[in-house]
């Protein structure tokens, strides 16, 4: 259990902030994909249908089809990784880092940590939008950083220690406003 004690807001922050958040459960979904896969090529490789060639090839290209689909978008959303350095937040999704989002912080009014993100708030997992809401990138349920933009929109990012990619936003962000000294 973490401790939830606030910490000094003007302590020493790293130059870069990782973070990371993982869904376990998007596994079993990617097994899932990769069982139509594989039962696409069992039917292409090892069928003999005798209701004819139409019926076979839309059964294979249907199977294969959805398989990847799934296979891929439960993969692109496996984990998300958080990486803030001086000048901006980069956002990246799954083990190829796709999609991205790259937030310069001049483009952040403020962040706010939020302890209870959940997939049913935003419409499920992935990277959504919503009107009312703004933006996210929502891999698991538990807690997020909620950036507010310039701009007026939100852009929500679930990821573990959120409380502390906060306070090292809002440290930068008091760095970075004119007027105050450093």
């Amino acid at each position: 259990m973490r401790d939830h004690h606030p910490r000094d807001e003007n302590a020493p922050h790293p130059d870069v902030w990782h973070g990371r958040a993982t869904n376990r459960f998007q596994w079993l979904l990617a097994l899932a994909g990769a069982a139509c896969v594989a039962l696409g090529i069992e039917l292409a490789v090892d069928s003999a249908w005798a209701s004819g060639v139409a019926p076979l090839v839309m059964s294979v290209v249907g199977c294969i089809a959805a398989g990847l689909l799934v296979l891929f978008g439960t993969l692109a959303f496996v984990h998300v990784d958080l990486k803030l350095d001086k000048e901006c937040l980069e956002i990246r999704c799954g083990h190829i880092g796709l999609p991205r989002r790259r937030i310069p912080l001049a483009h952040v009014a403020g962040a706010d940590f939020e302890p209870h993100v959940t997939p049913r708030h935003w419409g499920g997992w992935g990277y959504r939008w919503r009107p009312e809401k703004g933006t996210a990138v929502v891999v698991r349920r538990g807690e997020g950083v909620v950036l507010r933009l310039w701009d007026g929109h939100t852009f929500t990012i679930t990821v573990d220690d959120a409380e502390s990619a906060v306070r090292v936003i809002r440290a930068r962000l008091r760095q970075s406003t004119p007027g105050t000294a450093h």
